[in-house]
């Protein structure tokens, strides 16, 4: 019994990074909109205090 692939289950191997509401296609990580704008910046503000967090208590102790 061989392993199943990308190719075997009939997937298309060109996967786009963000997909552009006029193109129809499936296969995208990211959809340009207005909840991945968001949830996007949420996590750099989240990651920046973070980083500052660790910064700080490097800083003190």
């Amino acid at each position: 019994m061989k392993p199943n692939t990308k190719k075997d289950l009939g997937h298309d191997q060109d996967t786009e990074f963000v997909k552009d509401k006029e193109n129809p296609t499936r296969n995208y990580i990211f959809q340009k909109d207005k909840i991945t704008k968001r949830t996007s910046l949420f996590v750099f503000i989240l990651l920046l205090l973070l980083i500052a967090a660790v910064a700080v208590t490097s800083i003190f102790f």
